[in-house]
């Protein structure tokens, strides 16, 4: 594996998906994870020490079960991000990572930097959104 400094951005001179940039990649999706991982542990830690279903009070009941709800679909949503992040890890490991899966396409430096789960193009994925919203108008 290669070293690369804490202070490292990849760069569109280099070769696309290069061992740094891999290894950058691959340094950021673990720390991403490790956060989120660490804080699911917290919310599910708090969220079973405040527990007012005991309450008398009917709309303390209410709010604390909505309030549980939301906890809950967020840590879901990080659930299934971590997932995400997990496959990102393996197709750095096969060499996929960083290439789109409909097309082949390198998917961009800047588009990995803001979201390192990405697994579609620009294109493929504007062409996908187009699709998703011409079902949902049905």
């Amino acid at each position: 594996m290669v070293k690369i400094s804490k202070t490292y951005v990849p760069k569109d001179k280099e070769k696309y998906m290069c061992a740094k940039h891999l290894a950058f990649f691959k340094q950021k999706l673990s720390d991403w994870k490790t956060d989120l991982v660490k804080n699911n542990n917290q919310a599910l830690y708090n969220s079973s020490l405040d527990d007012n279903t005991t309450s008398a009070d009917i709309v303390d009941q209410a709010s604390s079960y909505t309030e549980k709800n939301v906890e809950l679909r967020a840590i879901n949503r990080q659930i299934k991000l971590i997932s995400k992040i997990d496959s990102a890890l393996k197709k750095i490991q096969n060499g996929t990572y960083g290439f789109c899966e409909e097309t082949g396409e390198p998917i961009g430096l800047k588009r990995l930097m803001a979201r390192p789960v990405a697994t579609l193009c620009i294109a493929a994925q504007e062409k996908h959104e187009k699709e998703e919203k011409v079902y949902a108008d049905y």
